[in-house]
């Protein structure tokens, strides 16, 4: 069909071995010498439309049953899986969306069932009686002993009132009515209402009755009827200011009502009154819980849901480092002791790799791009590179030996460098906490290096300058890219590199003291800083110190952290790794607080952060956090001075 009779010819002198034996190719050896072959009535057929349509169909089904069934004979190509992996991953986003929007369904009937049986509960207070005029009936013990020799002696005065009256006339017989002292009106009001105190005013009154009747007959009982109706003034008296003390109870809130309900189901074996102050505290006491689960309820005030939170306890000594790798699976903690923990927490908390270094680790940071390898910076100059897999030290360089102490190591985000910090030794050690508590600042003066490493090869590629002179760094990161690099330094100075020239492309006094974390933002425009002086700073990085926002942290959360025991012991750290994290935007952060991670919305607006979610969850000081998002649901990590580590998941809330 083509006129290419070199190739037929060609064909016919490399097939003719295999088809000259055959039949139905015998008459097909003439086709390269025939000059009209589509006239010739053996061949016409083979080069009419109809006949190269109907190959183009048979060639068709032909591949598509092959394809059809090499499933079944062979793996699919990968290439093949393209399309069913696309609809496996949309499927699984759908059904998370799904999952969440159910979560968050839930979570609003959760919330409107709590106010539902809220609103019922104040529709029937008024039923209930608050606990402490509840219990105003239960007298001290020596009430009881008075009320039981009251009860007695109105007995007997009646009895003996009821013999004289015979002796007596009619018309000097006072009304057997008693009269009721005004003030006793509002707790016979609420005795009424408990059912409890009738009986006991009962025998009161018939007390006072035959009190009456013996007056008109005999002066002998004149003392007797004396110092009871004194007594039982002086007890009516106390009734009154209880009544009012029910008046003052019953106008007040309905929340307050029902702590002092609680305080009761806590409290009812008990005998003895307590006073107004020690009933304050306790009411004080039940309402903070109550009132602080009540904010942990209100969900849809907060911007996450805290899913799980989980403890790694493998630890024995203060943490130092904690951090997550790339992928988001794998955690890698650092102790004072030297202790490292490669560990998993999805789907179960599991340690991978354990290791303990001889020599004191300062500086730990997982690599890029093999994201197996770990580095570890030691205190005695040396550099090592840890296989978390092959559980091994792949090589071990040596720094510097006069700048012993790695302080800091900071992986390229392409994974082909590393910076390494070293200082000289520190003339006050760092776990010193007389140093602390005598008010010194700036204990790291000390000369140090910012050095560049090849990750292949681990040989330094070249020494950066640190204007005006030489000093230790003490925290470094990258930016997104790895063509810029911040640092802060112990002389309060931050510097921004230019990794393409290998230069400090701008440097500002930041902080008072040292500077103890830094961080790029997420857009990268900014970058933050945490300082010796207390501060959390947001700095312009296009116009050297230009101050974006600067706030106050407690202590806290910047160190150093103290950890107080028996017998005046004292335990204090400086920080050593992350004092703060972010979330995927950008707009909440993540830092250390005595009791556990805090999370704070950052609102350039405002002069203060804005507490959002306390983690909790720990009994010492956190000293250095991590937050995760390469997963779809955020997990943070807290580590704390008593070796324990928070792991706590959590769902962002869309709005």
């Amino acid at each position: 069909q083509t006129g290419r009779n070199d190739k037929a010819q060609e064909f016919f002198l490399k097939q003719a071995s295999e088809l000259q034996n055959q039949a139905e190719w015998k008459d097909w050896f003439v086709l390269p010498f025939l000059p009209a072959p589509d006239s010739n009535p053996t061949f016409a057929t083979y080069f009419s439309r109809q006949w190269a349509d109907t190959f183009i169909v048979s060639l068709h089904n032909f591949l598509s049953v092959l394809f059809q069934c090499m499933h079944i004979l062979f793996c699919n190509p990968v290439i093949l899986n393209f399309e069913a992996e696309c609809l496996r991953s949309s499927l699984i986003q759908e059904e998370n969306e799904s999952l969440r929007h159910k979560l968050f369904a839930l979570q609003a009937e959760s919330s409107r069932m709590r106010k539902e049986e809220l609103e019922v509960e104040q529709a029937v207070v008024h039923h209930k009686l608050p606990a402490y005029v509840a219990n105003m009936d239960r007298l001290g013990d020596s009430e009881l002993a008075m009320t039981c020799s009251q009860r007695s002696t109105a007995h007997s005065l009646q009895s003996r009132g009821g013999f004289l009256s015979s002796f007596l006339s009619q018309s000097k017989k006072g009304p057997s009515r008693p009269a009721h002292p005004t003030g006793a009106s509002p707790t016979q009001t609420g005795s009424m209402l408990l059912g409890k105190k009738e009986p006991t005013n009962h025998q009161s009154a018939k007390g006072k009755e035959g009190t009456v009747s013996c007056k008109d007959g005999k002066s002998h009982f004149s003392g007797l009827v004396a110092g009871e109706s004194s007594s039982l003034q002086q007890r009516q008296k106390r009734l009154q200011e209880h009544g009012k003390e029910r008046k003052e109870l019953l106008s007040k809130g309905t929340f307050q009502g029902q702590s002092a309900e609680k305080k009761t189901d806590i409290s009812t074996a008990e005998t003895e009154p307590c006073s107004e102050l020690h009933a304050e505290q306790a009411e004080t006491s039940t309402k903070m819980p109550t009132s602080s689960a009540e904010a942990v309820g209100v969900r849809q005030e907060q911007p996450f849901i805290v899913l799980s939170q989980e403890e790694y306890g493998e630890h024995h000594s203060s943490i130092m480092y904690c951090r997550v790798d790339c992928s988001g699976r794998r955690v890698a903690s650092l102790d004072v002791d030297g202790v490292i923990k490669v560990w998993s927490f999805n789907p179960i908390m599991q340690t991978k790799a354990s290791s303990i270094s001889k020599s004191p680790l300062l500086s730990l940071e997982w690599a890029t791009k093999r994201d197996r390898l770990l580095l570890l910076g030691s205190g005695v100059g040396t550099v090592r590179l840890y296989d978390t897999e092959a559980k091994k030290n792949l090589c071990e360089i040596s720094i510097d030996e006069d700048m012993p102490r790695i302080l800091s190591l900071a992986c390229s985000p392409s994974g082909a460098s590393f910076v390494c910090s070293a200082a000289a030794q520190s003339p006050i050690s760092h776990m010193d906490f007389s140093a602390v508590s005598s008010g010194g600042k700036s204990m790291n003066q000390v000369p140090g290096k910012l050095l560049l490493w090849d990750t292949k090869t681990m040989k330094q590629q070249l020494q950066f300058s640190l204007e005006p002179e030489p000093i230790a760094i003490n925290c470094t990161a990258f930016n997104h890219n790895g063509n810029l690099l911040v640092t802060g330094a112990a002389d309060g100075i931050v510097r921004l590199f230019d990794m393409q020239q290998h230069e400090c492309a701008m440097s500002w006094k930041a902080h008072d003291g040292e500077v103890y974390s830094v961080e790029f933002s997420c857009d990268e425009n900014t970058v933050y800083s945490i300082g010796e002086d207390g501060k959390f700073i947001q700095w312009n990085i296009h116009k050297s110190g230009l101050k974006v926002s600067e706030y106050d942290l407690p202590s806290e959360a910047t160190g150093p952290f103290v950890l107080s025991g028996y017998s005046g012991y004292k335990q204090v750290q400086f920080p050593r790794g992350r004092l703060f994290a972010f979330d995927s935007e950008g707009n909440y952060m993540l830092t250390c607080s005595s009791t556990g991670g805090v999370i704070f919305k950052l609102n350039g607006e405002e002069k203060v952060l804005e507490s959002c979610l306390s983690l909790g969850g720990h009994r010492a000081p956190v000293v250095t956090v991590d937050w995760s998002t390469a997963m779809d649901c955020g997990t943070c990590l807290t580590a704390s001075m008593d070796g324990k580590i928070k792991l706590t998941t959590l769902l962002a809330q869309k709005s």
